[in-house]
């Protein structure tokens, strides 16, 4: 399966705050589920200044309240860098798009986000790229039928 790198704050609003949108500068025809990988850079002023977006397109308030009723935990963001933390559907680029997520040259409309119990480390690379069939095989042990 392929999977593709994000970095925080925004893998993490994909997943918990129903970041509906992936912007980037390239077009893609690929459509179907992909891993998110948590791209490794954390620099705690970038993620704090994306926090502020991400609560603001949420619609604002006390920020840390809001943020923590979506499952806003610091520490297991930054966690969750430089692994594999979930699955999400492609199912359309836009070059346009009235979601608030909108503001790149290309949107990728992203559907049925899953949380993975725990991250996966994993090296991430540029654009889409493989992850092996025995991370596959992990993932299904933790969200099959019978997980504990």
């Amino acid at each position: 399966m392929k999977a593709l790198s994000v970095r925080a704050p925004w893998w993490w609003a994909i997943l918990h705050c129903g970041k509906d949108i992936e912007n980037r500068d390239w077009y893609t025809n690929f459509r179907g589920t992909i891993y998110l990988h948590a791209g490794k850079f954390w620099q705690w002023e970038e993620v704090e200044n994306d926090l502020f977006t991400i609560w603001y397109i949420l619609g604002g308030g006390d920020i840390y309240y809001d943020l923590r009723a979506y499952g806003y935990d610091k520490e297991k963001m930054r966690a969750g860098c430089g692994c594999i933390v979930g699955k999400v559907d492609i199912v359309e680029c836009y070059t346009d798009s009235a979601s608030p997520w909108f503001f790149g040259k290309y949107g990728f409309q992203l559907a049925n986000p899953v949380s993975f119990p725990r991250p996966i480390p994993f090296k991430g690379a540029l654009g889409f790229f493989d992850v092996p069939d025995e991370l596959l095989r992990e993932e299904r042990r933790e969200d099959g039928p019978g997980h504990e």
